[in-house]
């Protein structure tokens, strides 16, 4: 018995070790909040679990064979009291979990942008196979598997696919979302630490997959500064060329920069990944209708 004990407090400090790095130890306003939602949920599902235990556990206590004073009553069929009991509490539990979800997530809409005094940085993201491209339209430059934002500060990003479906995640940071070709989604996330978090894909995308993952580096405004004095020094040019290098399948990309970025290039890899759909659906338009 004592040695079950201490297997089962073993692996409950293993599993809560894993909670670091993760959705249950944000470092911004998004992923506070969404914590915050996954906890009232769970304080509003224990408030029926604990009691369905106990009960439970006393109703089999209490009809054990060697307790007399228990009756037995084998007609038993209806109690309108019993019933009442067993549905409006797990109705009652249901209500107050779709509440909480509903507005909460009404309030962390990923387009919904977060207050603050401080200027957004602009950042559009490319999924492409298997590695993230990052690009700093105000700034002028770009990263390949490497997302580095000032503390405190307010992210857009902006996002788009140059091919099959992916999907964009910093657990600490906060929501997830896909990204798609053709079109573009918005997300609005901040640090509130300085720090490396880590990024992924959370979406399959072929046999890169698991090696396509990148850090989100939350740095102080003057090391901020630095990497873009650094980025803008060194490195290629990314234009059309460039890009059409990139975008060929390679995984476990070393995260590198582009010093410069031609105008319009996020426009042009989502226009140019519809452009050649449609061409393919003018091609292929009855399988295309199939597949869909």
């Amino acid at each position: 018995m004592r040695y079950g004990f201490l297997a089962v407090v073993l692996i409950g400090v293993a599993t809560l070790g894993g909670c670091t790095d993760g959705v249950l130890d944000p470092k911004g306003p998004i992923a506070l909040a969404e914590r915050q939602i996954l906890f009232n949920a769970l304080g509003i599902m224990l408030a029926i679990v604990i009691p369905v235990i106990l009960a439970t556990l006393g109703v089999a206590f209490w009809f054990r064979a060697s307790n007399e004073r228990a009756r037995y009553r084998p007609n038993f069929t209806y109690s309108g009291r019993l019933e009442m009991l067993v549905w409006s509490i797990p109705a009652m539990t249901v209500f107050l979990v779709g509440g909480v979800a509903w507005v909460s997530s009404h309030d962390l809409s990923p387009r919904k942008p977060i207050a603050s005094t401080v200027k957004p940085l602009r950042v559009q993201v490319a999924s492409l196979d298997w590695k993230w491209l990052f690009i700093y339209p105000d700034q002028g430059v770009a990263s390949v598997n490497r997302l580095t934002i000032p503390v405190g500060t307010p992210v857009s990003l902006e996002l788009t696919s140059s091919g099959v479906m992916n999907s964009f995640f910093v657990p600490q940071l906060g929501s997830q979302i896909y990204t798609m070709a053709g079109m573009i989604t918005r997300l609005h996330l901040q640090a509130d630490h300085a720090g490396t978090y880590r990024g992924f894909s959370a979406q399959f995308s072929g046999e890169g997959f698991s090696d396509m993952h990148f850090d989100a580096d939350a740095v102080t405004d003057d090391k901020f500064a630095q990497w873009l004095d650094a980025a803008r020094s060194a490195g290629p040019e990314l234009d059309t060329k460039t890009y059409a290098d990139l975008a060929k399948p390679s995984a476990a990309v070393v995260p590198f920069t582009y010093r410069a970025v031609a105008p319009g290039l996020f426009d042009s890899i989502r226009v140019s990944e519809m452009q050649s759909d449609d061409a393919m659906c003018r091609r292929n338009p009855t399988s295309m209708r199939a597949e869909k």
